[in-house]
Formats: C-alpha cells, structure tokens, sequence
C-alpha cells in the first residue's frame, strides 16, 4: 500500500469539503462587509451571531467523531453490520438534538444574546438561523461515518453543494431582497437542508445493502451504546473547552467597545479559520486510516500512517505561513469594501495584529492531526484531558497579561492554547506508542 496516496485520497475530498466552511464564512462575512453603510457594525453583528451558533454546533460536533472512529475500527475489522448500526444511532442522536435546539431556541438564543452583548441585529439573525440547526447536526452524523467509511467522496459532493446553495442565496437574500444578514440567516437554512437531501439520496444510491444489516436491537443494545456515549461524552467535555475560547475570543472582542477592532478580530479569526480547516482535511485522513489499521490489527500500516499524516499537516502549516507573510493585505481586502468609510483604518489596524496569523500556523502544526489520530483511536479521554490543561492555560494567560499588552494577549493566549493542544496529546500516548499498541490487541 502507498501510504501517501492512501492520506491524498482520504485528505484532499476532506480539503476541498473543509474550504467550503470557511468560505462559507468568507462569503457571509463580505456580504456583511458590502451590505448597508456601516461595515464594522454589520461585520461585527455577523461574528457574535457566527459565534453563538459555532457554540452550538461544535457542541454537538461529537455525533461526526464519535461516530467516525468507531465506523472506521468496525470497517476495518469487517463488521459491516456493526458499521450500519453505527449510522443507526449516529442519525437518531442527531435528529433528537436537533429537535430539542429547535424547541429550546427562546431560551438559549436570549442567553447567548445577552452573553454576547448581541444587539437586535443579531437577534434577528439568530431567530433565522435556528432553522438549520437539525439539518447541521444531521449532517454531523452522515459526514461521521461516510469518513469511517473511508468515503471522503459524499461529504465532499455534498459541503460543495451546501456552500454554492448558500452563495447564491445569500446574495440573492441580502441584496435581492434587501435583507442584509437575516438574509444570510436565511440562505444557511435553505443550504443546510439541501445537504441533507443530498446526503440521504447518496447513502441510498450506494449503500443499500449496508443499509438491511442494521439490526434495531443491536442499536438499543445498551453494551454498545454505553461505548457510544462513553466516547461522546469525552468529545462533548473537550469540544466545550474548544467553544469556551472560541466564544470568549469573539466576546473579549466585542467588550472592548471598539467596533473597529471587534471587526479585525473576526477577519483575522476568519484566516485562522481557513488554515485550520486545511489541515483538518489530514485529520480526517488520520481519523478513518488510524481507525481502520486498529480495527485490521496492521501495527505496520498505523505506524506509516501516524508519520504521514504528522508530516503532511507540517507542510500545510509551513505553505500557509509563505501565504500570510506575502497575500494578508489581499485577503483582509476581501472582506471590507474598498468604499467604506472605515476600510483603510481596518486594514491599518489587522496590520498590527497581523503577526499572530503568521505564527499561529507554525504552533498549530500537531493539534489537528493528533486530534485525527485521537479520534480514530477512539483515545478520547486524552483528548479531553489535554484540552482540559491547554483551555486553563489559556485563560491564565489572557488574564494574567491583558492589562500588559491589551488585544495582543488574546491572541497570545490563543496561539499558545493551540499549541499545548498537540503537545499534550502526544506525550500523553507516550509519543504514540500507546495508539501502535492498539494495533497489537488481539482481544
């Protein structure tokens, strides 16, 4: 087996799947920018309203890796009634999450609101968006296990039609029909439930024989499940941390009553965003081919597999470094008019924050991927307990340094938090030697 064609075949569907959730973001974020007279206010009313539903759904992000982990050990061991059963119960968590978000959506969306000194923009933005919740945290769970599947083909078809569905009604929304970000709301909803559609028609088209091996009494069986949510439970406890910086970041932003660099923040946010889901894209790989050598006991093809994947994250890390260094004005520019009022004092102001963007790449070489490994392991309980560490490091820092060097703490904190968060996980597997002795269980 050529190991590095087998990670490109798993990665590069996932990257191209990935961009299109910064993208999406991009898109959303310049409409804002280009909407109306005021590009800071529209700028920064979408980012708390992006926020509190990232909260939402990185919270539910475990039916995917939850899911992934263990659909990749069943697919490589054989079990494909195992692998049926995993879509059984992946779907029916998702569905009963997002049927509850729906129906608790006056009560979170106003706590989340005043937790974000959201104003009515954002309001109105949330009460939209709500909508498409069910059909994200769906597509949470086909996504999961079409990885563990070793198909990075449907999710890829599918994230590509969710985002040019979103595109173009975003457009047609917020300009056509003068809607501004509600608009954007809107055109999430709609894309989110084309995904779905998508999804449902390709699951069918291909994997009708899998689909008669599920067996209900195997789903319900409480040994597996307990397995399950054992495993989601660890996810939800580490993905919390990873919403509590995220949303504190945005939120530290917002209470520093500068419109202006609220706005920065969020674009500069935006570029990391478009780095991490680059390098995500060889997470997944490691995911299903890490899940996969486990479940076929190959200790050989595991080991190759860890180096590859470790190695091709590294590279993205250094290109997107070069990129940062030499295109930041360009990409900043994509987001802000070039008629605003503010454009050129928000260009001058990401100028002065920009450093971080290019170092952060560099101290996120290793998270990403080990969180790939960890979860096709399903080795969660390092995962959490290293963000654990790396989440309480980041709020010591924040504190212990913001009244020395302002903004510039945040993103301190922030790039050190990443960086932990690779570190940890490595040297708590004993430099990987506890994931290659999974390979080696015979029970």
């Amino acid at each position: 087996m050529n190991m590095n064609r087998e990670i490109l075949r798993i990665a590069l569907p996932n990257i191209v799947s990935n961009i299109t959730v910064p993208l999406m973001g991009i898109v959303s974020t310049a409409i804002a920018g280009h909407w109306g007279d005021d590009s800071a206010a529209a700028i920064g009313a979408l980012a708390i309203g992006v926020s509190i539903f990232n909260f939402i759904y990185w919270n539910c992000s475990f039916v995917r890796m939850g899911t992934s982990g263990l659909t990749a050990q069943a697919f490589g061991a054989g079990r494909f009634g195992e692998c049926a059963n995993m879509l059984a119960r992946a779907l029916a968590a998702a569905g009963a999450m997002g049927l509850l978000m729906v129906a608790l959506q006056y009560p979170v969306g106003e706590l989340a609101l005043w937790a974000m000194h959201g104003g009515e923009m954002t309001r109105d933005y949330f009460y939209a968006r709500i909508w498409a919740v069910p059909a994200g945290i769906l597509l949470f769970g086909f996504n999961g296990w079409y990885t563990g599947m070793q198909n990075a083909v449907f999710p890829m078809c599918t994230a590509i039609t969710v985002n040019v569905v979103h595109t173009l009604c975003s457009l047609w929304f917020a300009f056509g029909m003068d809607l501004g970000i509600v608009g954007i709301a809107y055109a999430s909803v709609v894309a989110q439930w084309t995904g779905v559609a998508l999804a449902s028609v390709l699951l069918v088209a291909k994997y009708r024989p899998v689909l008669r091996l599920i067996d209900w009494s195997q789903v319900l069986d409480l040994r597996p499940l307990k397995t399950y949510f054992s495993i989601n439970r660890d996810i939800i406890l580490r993905t919390f941390c990873i919403v509590a910086v995220y949303t504190f970041f945005t939120g530290s932003s917002a209470r520093l009553g500068n419109q202006e660099l609220l706005a920065v923040n969020a674009l500069l946010l935006e570029l990391f965003t478009l780095f991490s889901y680059m390098n995500d894209g060889f997470a997944y790989a490691a995911e299903a081919l890490t899940g996969r050598f486990i479940g076929a006991r190959d200790e050989g093809a595991l080991r190759r597999c860890l180096k590859g994947c470790l190695a091709w994250g590294t590279l993205i890390s250094a290109l997107f470094v070069v990129i940062y260094i030499i295109w930041w004005r360009d990409l900043v520019g994509l987001f802000v008019s070039s008629t605003a009022a503010n454009a050129e004092a928000l260009v001058a102001t990401a100028g002065e924050y920009i450093v971080w963007i290019i170092i952060i790449p560099i101290a996120s070489a290793m998270p990403f991927i080990m969180d790939g490994i960890m979860v096709g392991a399903t080795e969660t309980r390092v995962m959490r307990n290293s963000m654990f560490f790396a989440t309480a490091a980041y709020f010591g820092i924040y504190y212990a340094l913001h009244p020395l060097i302002g903004n510039n703490a945040l993103w301190l904190a922030f790039t050190l938090y990443m960086f932990l968060r690779g570190v940890l996980q490595y040297f708590m597997t004993r430099r990987l030697s506890a994931i290659l002795a999974k390979a080696t269980d015979r029970t």
